[in-house]
């Protein structure tokens, strides 16, 4: 049976966000079922927006909310979590007042219309992470990342990554090659013509290489692909009305237009130099999130795309916030093949008709081809009007098959996080974060990553509920 709040008729998703989350110190996790891998060791880190209200006033976006990130550190002894909001400017500075002070993605600077001027966009870091050797990055493509302590997840300081100059963006979706450890970001400064910028990292997250490309307009640009030796930007028809908001009538969500007929540009840059490759076009789409992408034996780059076929998807998140959706928003997971010295497309193919969102591969396989793609997804009969995504999923390339895990009613996994055995190199892991809606709390899962749809092999539990969130990220021991 669906659980939903009686009195304002919601799911039972939505009491995760209802409140603001409770930070916790370190902890250790009880084991409720099963038993830890003795090959699982590291850290899991996640993050997404926790807190969506202050002073009973609402974001306007489920983008708005302030970033906390969670870490559980997996050891020999003991499980332990951790839970903090990143300390931004402007959370600190919002907590001090106890209101709302600043715009962001969903809303305006609350009060008179120069307040967008003198209180600009405020960095949420809420979106994902980067475990470097000395630090995590909290990221936010808006803005610099937030360095934080890797056990304590004490907020640092923003990150300049030796190079982020005042008015650079780093975005939420960097790449880091395994076998190299170089990292590959991008990030996007607006403008009448809006510039493209392109980071090459080593593997302490130090920039060492970067350049430019003037875009046409200000499009939105929320993930790229490595695919072997390209860097490639699909460039989907959304395009930014700039001066509504600059004059801050409008935020940027409301400001954001769907325009078709521009096509789906396609940019192709060589990861070495970070020079022009190619520019194609073709037809309309939107994307969120790529799973990966690869050369293949003829020199064609395969990508695979959580692909929506128009940009509703933008107002269905904006109504999760609310805690209550309305809008199909529905993604399928596709496929891409081009020519990257040409940029024109060869063949596009569905892959699979469920819905598809945060897809992924293991580390290691991240530019070059991987045989499963994970992903979350809604359990068959969801009405996905009303619900956020209740599944995780794996797809095999191989046999053309989707393998999906029974959460469960009224349970909510985050996007699942892909874990190397430690001691077999051929085992797998899969670590997904539960809201279970039954019972008003969170636990980790871990599965076995060939065996999704069996019964998770440990169930950790987590001393308060953790709102849904974006993307996370492991650390080996």
């Amino acid at each position: 049976m669906q659980i939903t709040d009686k009195k304002l008729n919601k799911k039972a998703w939505a009491r995760a966000i209802s409140q603001p989350a409770t930070e916790f110190a370190a902890t250790q996790l009880p084991i409720l079922a099963g038993k830890i891998p003795d090959g699982l060791r590291g850290t899991l880190y996640r993050n997404g927006p926790a807190r969506l209200e202050r002073n009973g006033i609402r974001v306007g976006h489920w983008f708005d909310g302030d970033g906390a990130i969670l870490a559980v550190n997996f050891t020999d002894i003991e499980t332990v979590g951790v839970y903090r909001y990143v300390q931004t400017t402007g959370y600190q500075e919002e907590t001090a007042a106890g209101k709302l002070l600043y715009g962001n993605y969903g809303m305006t600077a609350p009060g008179i219309i120069w307040n967008q001027w003198i209180k600009p966009v405020k960095n949420a870091a809420n979106t994902s992470v980067l475990a470097l050797p000395d630090k995590l990055l909290a990221l936010w493509e808006g803005g610099k990342p937030h360095a934080l302590d890797l056990q304590t997840l004490e907020t640092c300081s923003e990150d300049d990554l030796g190079y982020l100059t005042k008015g650079l963006s780093y975005s939420a979706h960097c790449k880091q090659d395994g076998n190299t450890g170089e990292i590959f970001n991008f990030g996007v400064t607006p403008a009448l013509n809006a510039i493209l910028n392109i980071y090459k990292s080593d593997s302490t997250g130090k920039i060492i290489k970067t350049a430019t490309h003037q875009l046409k307009g200000v499009p939105i640009i929320h993930d790229f692909v490595l695919a072997g030796q390209y860097l490639i930007f699909f460039i989907s028809p959304v395009r930014l009305n700039l001066w509504p908001v600059l004059l801050g009538t409008s935020n940027y969500s409301d400001s954001l237009e769907w325009l078709p007929q521009l096509g789906t540009q396609i940019i192709v840059f060589d990861r070495e130099s970070l020079s022009l490759v190619s520019q194609g076009e073709t037809e309309s789409w939107f994307q969120w999130h790529f799973a990966n992408g690869y050369v293949d034996a003829t020199g064609a780059v395969i990508v695979d795309i959580a692909r929506y076929e128009d940009f509703q998807t933008n107002q269905y998140l904006r109504e999760v916030a609310t805690g209550e959706t309305h809008t199909i928003a529905k993604s399928t997971f596709s496929q891409v093949q081009l020519n990257p010295l040409t940029g024109k497309v060869i063949k596009i193919e569905q892959l699979s008709d469920k819905h598809c969102e945060f897809p992924s591969v293991p580390q290691q396989n991240v530019g070059q081809f991987s045989r499963y793609t994970y992903m979350s997804g809604f359990q068959p009969g969801t009405d996905i009007a009303k619900e956020i995504i209740n599944t995780i999923a794996c797809f095999d390339h191989q046999t053309g098959t989707l393998t999906e895990a029974n959460i469960g009613e009224n349970r909510y996994p985050s996007e699942p996080i892909y874990v190397q055995d430690s001691q077999k190199s051929e085992q797998g892991w899969l670590l997904t974060v539960v809201y279970d809606g039954n019972t008003h709390s969170s636990e980790v899962w871990v599965f076995a990553s060939d065996a999704l749809n069996q019964e998770p092999v440990c169930k950790l539990g987590l001393p308060s509920v953790i709102p849904h969130s974006f993307h996370g990220t492991w650390k080996p021991a």
